[in-house]
């Protein structure tokens, strides 16, 4: 849209450098017999005129590389948020998982924890028992033993006993080994947890910046657009009230030709042919309303009012002269001859540009 409107106040400074030049001309050629102060001051407004186009069509140019410029900045500023943007849902996405996870090892560090509790309290009792009651041996089993069947009974209990006593000192070693590893496993799942948590945040302030610079990179070129504007605004105004005194300036020439002497109505009739030479150029109506008009492309579209080729004859006026198809698309012989027939039939009335 901002590099549109640049190209569009390209033109419209070409069409005004075009119609100043055509002002120069004419003031030289038409007003032989003004006086020599106003022929002055006009030509010194028009030069200055001219000068400030070039100047004003400088800054556009340099302000067109600096749009170009800022909306490649945007684009690639754009595509850099998008991989944020990725690192982000996938960091978010991630961090839940470690979330999750951490979730899950605490739970399971808390049941190995329980079941140390119910191992450790086991192992206490039985500790407290044999205190209590002792350790029975072989020889106790054998001399109290009334028979053989009761030997054998009470071997059997000291066998059990001491298994049980095994497994239960190995329960208890192995739960406590469970709630070491679940240990490690839930602080390195705190870790990673931590690290993406910092990688979201870090993706989130990147993406921020980038929204920033974005949006103070609009706000520039909007301020830069609409100097550039107001500038070529206060321009086509200066040129609207030249356009009056030049044609003050022909209306009092063509008095004084009416009045000159055979000799002198010749000479102007000459110049006359000169200008029109100049006015007509390669095309079918006046070059400098053709400049204004389309700036010479005979492929130029107004996107407001449809008006195309490099008369920018609107679709409807187009068809009723017998066109086929747009005007854009048509050949230069076709716009030429269609254009011709226009003016034939209107005269520089048919043109915006041609009442200026």
């Amino acid at each position: 849209m901002a590099s549109a409107r640049v190209r569009s106040d390209l033109l419209a400074l070409a069409c005004a450098g075009a119609l100043l030049g055509a002002l120069v001309a004419l003031v030289l050629v038409l007003a032989p017999g003004a006086r020599a102060a106003d022929r002055g001051a006009l030509e010194a407004k028009l030069a200055g005129g001219r000068e400030e186009a070039s100047a004003l069509a400088a800054e556009l140019q340099a302000s067109q590389a600096e749009l170009a410029s800022a909306e490649a900045e945007a684009a690639r500023a754009e595509k850099h948020e998008e991989r944020l943007s990725a690192l982000l849902a996938e960091g978010e996405a991630r961090e839940r998982r470690l979330s999750e996870e951490v979730a899950a090892a605490r739970h399971r560090l808390a049941l190995e924890k329980a079941r140390l509790r119910r191992s450790r309290g086991a192992l206490a009792q039985r500790l407290v028992d044999i205190y209590e009651t002792g350790v029975p041996d072989t020889t106790s089993v054998i001399l109290g033993s009334g028979d053989l069947e009761e030997l054998v009974t009470r071997d059997t209990y000291l066998r059990a006993i001491n298994e049980s006593d095994t497994a239960l000192a190995r329960r208890v070693g192995e739960t406590r080994d469970a709630v070491h590893r679940q240990v490690v496993l839930v602080a390195a799942a705190r870790r990673k947890a931590v690290a993406y948590d910092e990688r979201v945040a870090a993706a989130r302030d990147q993406i921020a910046a980038v929204r920033e610079a974005a949006a103070a990179s609009a706000a520039h070129l909007a301020e830069v657009s609409g100097a550039r504007e107001a500038s070529l605004a206060r321009l086509k105004g200066d040129i609207a009230k030249w356009v009056g005194e030049v044609k003050k300036i022909r209306a009092e020439e063509a008095r004084e030709r009416r009045e000159a002497e055979a000799s002198e109505a010749e000479a102007n009739a000459g110049a006359e042919e000169e200008v029109g030479r100049w006015l007509g150029g390669p095309y079918s109506i006046p070059t400098y309303i053709v400049m204004c008009e389309s700036g010479g492309n005979y492929s130029a579209v107004n996107p407001s009012s449809g008006a195309g080729g490099a008369y920018q004859i609107l679709p409807s006026t187009w068809e009723l002269y017998g066109g086929k198809g747009e005007p854009q698309n048509a050949s230069k012989a076709e716009q030429d001859r269609i254009a011709a027939e226009i003016w034939a039939d209107s005269g520089s009335g048919a043109w915006v540009c041609g009442s200026l």
